[in-house]
């Protein structure tokens, strides 16, 4: 998950996925996930970049509330190996996900941080929005008659 490909890095991906996501919250993480439809062009018409397939895409933001430079080095570190180990319970890969860590990030293992994110992927609102895109998007296959 370390690759540029797979990381939110535009301001415009973060704005996009707090905008259109669902936000669900951990002990030590704000998880934002915004489902992405699965082709192209967007029907619905909002997604106007280019097409990104092949997995989720991860923004992270960690802050100076989290520790000096080291400390929230380290925690990016976990939360990226922690999302890599917790993509399973990610409803469709086709998703932006945005994480935002809290203070008491620091102190968490990367273990603590993956089940973290699992039980949040896992809530009822994250699982709600998937069904919606997949819906919509089953919608717009009908022809009009």
């Amino acid at each position: 998950m370390s690759a540029d490909s797979t990381r939110l890095q535009r301001s415009a991906d973060f704005t996009r996925t707090f905008d259109q996501g669902v936000r669900v919250s951990a002990p030590d993480l704000l998880i934002t996930v915004a489902p992405l439809p699965s082709r192209w062009p967007d029907p619905a018409g909002l997604r106007t970049d280019v097409a990104v397939f092949g997995g989720p895409r991860l923004g992270l933001i960690v802050s100076k509330k989290v520790g000096n430079a080291v400390t929230r080095h380290a925690v990016a570190r976990r939360l990226r190996h922690a999302f890599a180990a917790s993509l399973d319970a990610l409803p469709s890969p086709e998703a932006f996900v945005v994480v935002r860590a809290r203070p008491g990030a620091a102190g968490c293992s990367s273990t603590d941080l993956a089940d973290q994110l699992r039980r949040g992927f896992a809530q009822r609102k994250v699982t709600a929005a998937f069904d919606a895109a997949t819906q919509s998007e089953a919608a717009a296959d009908v022809p009009v008659s």
